[in-house]
């Protein structure tokens, strides 16, 4: 489950990297924060 959640928290910060970069700040933002909550090194949603 563990590594499951690293994919995804992954996936969503890159996306939000990529979605700066592109000029949209907001969605950009919203996926980078998103992927640090589901991520397991952070602060996990699923615990």
């Amino acid at each position: 489950m563990g590594l499951i959640l690293w994919i995804i928290a992954a996936i969503l910060v890159i996306a939000g990297i990529v979605s700066l970069f592109r000029g949209q700040v907001l969605w950009g933002a919203a996926l980078i924060i998103i992927g640090l909550l589901v991520g397991p090194g952070g602060v996990s949603i699923f615990t």
